[in-house]
């Protein structure tokens, strides 16, 4: 089952990046998704079923009203 992930979505991973941060900012969803690193602000792409296995948490939930 596909998890429910929106744009603006604060996601904690299992693995820490290498800057130390675990907390992700989801900048675009598709098949691919492109996250922002809280701490260094470094951006990724990661494919869709790579990164439902690698979620930890989902820290804050997108605003309805802006999208």
């Amino acid at each position: 089952m596909a998890l429910s992930l929106k744009v603006g979505d604060i996601v904690q991973t299992k693995k820490k990046h290498p800057c130390g941060g675990d907390k992700w900012e989801i900048l675009r969803v598709g098949m691919d998704f492109r996250l922002r690193c809280i701490t260094c602000d470094h951006q990724v792409w990661i494919p869709r079923v790579k990164l439902e296995k690698s979620i930890k948490a989902i820290i804050g939930q997108a605003d309805k009203d802006c999208l």
